[in-house]
This record gives structure tokens, C-alpha cells and sequence, in this order.
């Protein structure tokens, strides 16, 4: 068991929580409906429940696959293999998973910089690829001989012309540098007690993401734990309330226990009981319009302004 310092908040389980959460994980055998999924975690390969899932139900479908890189995923190991194999990897599973969504579903595919290429040629075999979101990892070992690796992909496909997008609910907060004003009055910024700040509109460059670390109540021992903030603006942007959302690769649970509280209902697939366990745990302590660190007053905040 690892020794933490006491000021350390990262979510762990204890053996009555291991049996507590495990009775409330899904293994699907066969066909089920839309509705006796919802709000679950399945504890399942993703190929071996894929059979079962019902056709045309899924809002958003957010997927963070194992990148091509050798990662241990609590004792499962990824081997990193050429591209066009993990090309024909990550097709094998997207084609079949694109039966659960709805005409007007948005798909959102993570990646890093070896990956992306091989997940734009399978995603726009399918989809409409609209955009390329790069988003900054503050984190990271520095290099030696080659430039430190600080930025992932997220590539946002939508399965039709017809998808929801909402631009005011994802707008990003951030300090003015240069006050300009229009007969004394701010122009398009305002003054408050915090400092000089205007909304802007979001783009495909996200800066302002602090990836979980271990004083950060949302932290957990996954290696690849996505911060909420990030799944917030997808989710924001993407659905309505009490929309689906669906994560195949749920990992440690951020994609369901945002949208709880953001007011969606939510489906996740992960193989690994230890996550599986750790999902459930997150989203009993999560409440419906609970606390996103970065995300308040309805609007997204530049990182270390708020």
C-alpha cells in the first residue's frame, strides 16, 4: 500500500468499498435496453460488450483510447505497434460502436501526436471530421534531445450536418491585457473585484486545463486521468440536459461523473475492476451542478485566474 502525504486528496478504495461498489457494475450476456443502461458502469472488454448495446440511443460518444505507447494500465500492459496496425486496431473496435449513435451524435476521439494521424484516417472513414483540438498538458518529463511533449489531440466528428453545438454554455473567461474602451466605458470587458476580464469564444487551442494531480480532489491513481474541466467543455458544448453520453474507455470515471453533474445521464465501458470501482466511488461523492475546478458563474476560467 503507498504511503501519501497528508495533505494528499487522490481517491483510493478500502476492501468495504471494493465490495460496496462491485455490486452495482454491469457485464452485459445479452441484448439489453437503452434504458437499463443508463447511469451505469459496465465492467466489460469493449468487444464483448459491444454485441450487446442497443442501436441508436448515444448523444455524445467520448472515446480515450490507450495511445500508441507502452503504458500499464494497473497491471495491463499496451504495447506500442506499428501504425497502420494500430490503425486497423482502433477501426476495429469505432465501426461497430458507431451503431449506438443517434444521426445527430457528436464524437469526440482523444490522441497524441503519434496517434492522431492514424485516428483521423479511421475517423473520417465514418464521420465528419470538423475540428482538431490541441489541448496543453502542464505536466510532462523534459527532453533531451527532442522538444518536451506537453499537448494531446482531441478530434471532434459529428456523424451528420445536423449536431448540437453551444456556443455561449463553453466560452472562455479570460484577463484583459489591454483595456481599450469606448467613451470611458469598458469595451466588450468588464471591471469586478477579481480583475479585468472578457468572454471570449472557444477555440481549438485549450490552455487553460490543469491535468489532476494529487491535491486535487478529482485525482485518482489511473495513469491518464482527463481533468473534469476538459470533459466539461465537450459535454457543454455537445449535449442537453438529459442527453446520453457514452465513454468506452471510462478509466477512472471523469466522463460519468461530469455528466451527473451536468445533468446527463451517462454510460461507461472499462475492462479494469480497480477503475470500474473507482468510477462508482467518484460518482457517489458526486451531486447534480457540483463543483468543476476552472468552471463557474456558468463560464470557463483562464487556468490560475480563479
Amino acid at each position: 500500500m503507498k504511503v501519501r502525504a497528508p495533505r494528499n486528496r487522490t481517491i483510493t478504495l478500502t476492501e468495504a468499498e471494493r465490495e460496496q461498489f462491485s455490486r452495482r457494475l454491469l457485464r452485459l450476456s445479452e441484448p439489453v435496453t437503452a434504458k437499463a443502461l443508463l447511469d451505469s458502469t459496465i465492467q466489460q472488454e469493449l468487444l464483448a460488450a459491444l454485441p450487446h448495446l442497443p442501436a441508436g440511443f448515444v448523444d455524445l460518444l467520448f472515446i480515450d483510447p490507450p495511445y500508441n505507447l507502452n503504458k500499464t494500465f494497473n497491471r495491463r500492459n499496451f504495447s506500442q505497434m506499428p501504425l497502420a496496425e494500430y490503425e486497423n486496431w482502433l477501426d476495429g473496435w469505432l465501426a461497430p460502436l458507431l451503431r449506438t449513435l443517434k444521426p445527430t451524435a457528436s464524437v469526440y476521439i482523444c490522441g497524441d501526436w503519434q496517434s492522431s494521424v492514424a485516428i483521423q484516417r479511421v475517423a473520417q472513414k465514418y464521420l465528419v471530421v470538423r475540428n482538431r483540438i490541441t489541448w496543453e498538458r502542464e505536466k510532462g518529463r523534459g527532453a533531451q534531445a527532442n522538444w518536451k511533449n506537453a499537448s494531446e489531440d482531441i478530434w471532434f466528428c459529428t456523424v451528420g450536418s445536423d449536431y448540437t453545438f453551444n456556443l455561449d454554455a463553453v466560452k472562455l473567461k479570460r484577463r484583459v491585457i489591454a483595456p481599450y474602451t469606448d467613451n470611458g466605458a469598458p469595451k466588450d470587458w468588464e471591471d469586478s473585484r477579481a480583475g479585468r476580464f472578457r468572454l471570449t469564444h472557444p477555440s481549438n487551442l485549450w490552455t487553460d486545463l490543469t491535468v489532476p494531480f494529487w491535491s486535487m480532489p478529482e485525482n485518482t491513481d489511473h495513469p491518464t486521468q482527463k481533468p473534469e474541466k476538459l470533459l466539461a467543455k465537450i459535454i457543454l458544448a455537445s449535449s442537453k440536459p438529459g442527453e446520453v453520453v457514452l465513454d468506452p474507455f471510462l478509466g477512472s470515471g471523469t466522463t460519468s461523473v461530469v455528466a451527473k453533474k451536468l445533468g446527463r445521464r451517462y454510460i461507461g465501458i472499462e475492462i479494469d475492476e480497480t477503475y470500474c470501482l473507482l468510477a462508482e466511488k467518484r460518482l457517489a461523492l458526486a451531486e447534480p451542478g457540483g463543483r468543476i475546478q476552472g468552471y463557474d458563474e456558468g463560464v470557463f476560467w483562464e487556468r490560475n485566474s480563479k
